[in-house]
Formats: C-alpha cells, structure tokens, sequence
C-alpha cells in the first residue's frame, strides 16, 4: 500500500504545480525517494522524515521542485555540475528529467558519495560521476575549469564569495540554478562581473521556493 501511496502522492504534487510527468520520470522518482528513504535510515542524507508513503513536504521539496526547474534548462545544455550534493536532490531528478545531461555530484563526505554512486547505479544514470571533494579543490583540475552548461546548488549556502568561486565551472554562456527558499533576496543586486542576474521563477507554492537563474558572461 505504501508503494502506491507514494506513486500516487507524487503524480498528485506534480499535477498540483503544474506539471504532468510521463509514467518513465514518475516512475523513476518513486524508485529515487524509495532509495533516499532506505538509506536515510542509516546515514543522514536528509532532514525530512522520509515515510515510505512520502509526505507532501518531502515530496515538493526533493522531487517535485527539480523537476519544475527542469523546464527552464537551456536547450542546449549538456553538461550539469552539483555542488554540495548530499542526498542527491536536485542533481538527480534533475538527470532523471533530463536523461540527456552530463551529471558531475560533488560531495565532501565519503557516506553521502558511496549513496549517490550506489543510487546512480541503481536508477541507471549514464554518463554520471560523483567526485568525493571539496569543490574548491577540483577547480585546480583542468578538466573542471569552465567545463559545465549548468551548475546546480542548494546545499550550499550562498554568498557573493562562494558564487564567485563556483562561477569558475561555468563555461562562458553557462547558467547557475540557485534552489532558494523564502528567505533571502534573489541577488538581482548583488551580483559582480561575470555573474548576471536572468530571472527568478517559483517552484512550489506551499515552500514559497524559488530558482534563480544566474549566467556568466561571455
């Protein structure tokens, strides 16, 4: 009963933003949060209390936001670096959205990077890798520098310093997806060179979360 419950609150926190995912994508989140679930159990991947049925908050916020702001992914993006990837949301439904991306997880702590490269390999996600670090650390790796259409953050808090440090994946042209709660401005202010401000879009009406776009000049 669990399985179906959690299917079907998915379908309908999906529908309630908006969205109508194809039984492939639904399908593959429940198996995603599932795997969340059993493993939160041992390590601490999440904060949400993760009961086999979901729960809408859970829900919104590891699924359903990532696949909102899927829908604002630049048609020609293939390659998405996430930076402080933790229990793997949203650089995972993010892929699962999006089965096309080059996925790069960097997480510092080794449990939490055995978690995304298991649940990697169980989901099926090709072309993805999980880089156990510290992102300062990898932009010394020449294969990191400017490398990426797409860099994603939630878990990491956000200050002009940090951007400017995490801008430098970015290939010239390429987009940061800032996953933001209520608090806090959209940057659209505060923003240095070569950071720019492109739009603020909500994702789920009930968290009164947003993602902010931000692009790095060419």
């Amino acid at each position: 009963m669990s399985a179906r419950e959690l299917r079907d609150r998915i379908r309908r926190r999906a529908r309630h933003a908006g969205l109508t995912p194809d039984a492939a994508l639904l399908g593959n989140l429940e198996r995603y949060y599932l795997l969340l679930a059993r493993w939160n159990q041992k390590i601490n991947l999440t904060s949400f209390a993760l009961t086999p049925g979901g729960s809408d908050e859970a829900v919104d916020r590891l699924l359903i936001e990532p696949v909102m702001a899927a829908q604002h992914v630049p048609s020609g993006a293939t390659t998405l670096v996430d930076a402080g990837s933790g229990g793997g949301s949203p650089a995972i439904p993010l892929k699962l959205a999006h089965p096309h991306l080059s996925l790069r997880m960097i997480e510092s702590k080794m449990r939490k990077s055995v978690f995304l490269t298991e649940a990697s390999r169980e989901l099926g996600l090709t072309n993805t890798k999980v880089e156990t670090a510290r992102f300062e650390e990898l932009l010394a790796r020449p294969d990191m520098h400017e490398a990426a259409d797409l860099l994603s953050i939630r878990a990491v808090r956000v200050e002009a310093r940090v951007l400017m440090t995490l801008q430098a994946f970015l290939k010239p042209g390429g987009h940061m997806l800032l996953f933001r709660g209520p608090g806090g401005a959209d940057l659209s202010d505060s923003l240095t060179a070569p950071l720019q401000w492109i739009a603020t879009y909500p994702l789920v009406d009930a968290a009164r979360s947003r993602l902010v776009i931000l692009r790095k000049s060419r």
